[in-house]
């Protein structure tokens, strides 16, 4: 079975983690207001040798990423692993927010690299709020 992906204008196979992708760019762009045209799903970035895939990345204007999102299947739990795994690609984009999914739980933080902390955030900010 196959599923449409708006961002990368083609069929995808339909596995539980690319239902919940699907579905999350949908929300962020009918619901929250972020521009089509800024995500992208399956983004390779590489570390050497290394190939690493981020699920969903929001660009900014500049088209510099401001936004990692990971996601799991449903009844994938959203651990301490699955953190490390978002904050691998972090170490390489420098994004101001990092967001996690499985579909049921979602988790939002918005990065202080002048503090080195961050902060969980109550819901997924709309576009406009960023």
């Amino acid at each position: 079975m196959k599923i449409f992906d708006f961002l990368r204008c083609k069929y995808v196979a339909l596995t539980p983690e690319e239902w919940v992708r699907q579905h999350f760019v949908h929300f962020l762009a009918e619901h929250k207001g972020y521009p089509k045209g800024l995500l992208a799903n399956e983004v390779e970035l590489r570390v050497g040798e290394k190939k690493l895939r981020c699920d969903t990345i929001l660009y900014n204007n500049a088209l510099q990423p401001q936004m990692i999102i990971e996601y799991k299947a449903p009844q994938v739990e959203i651990t301490q692993q699955v953190f490390n795994q978002i904050t691998v690609y972090n170490h390489l984009l420098h994004v101001d927010y990092l967001v996690i999914s499985n579909g049921l739980q979602h988790y939002c933080c918005k990065m202080d690299y002048e503090q080195q902390s961050y902060t969980f955030l109550q819901d997924i900010p709309d576009y406009n709020a960023l």
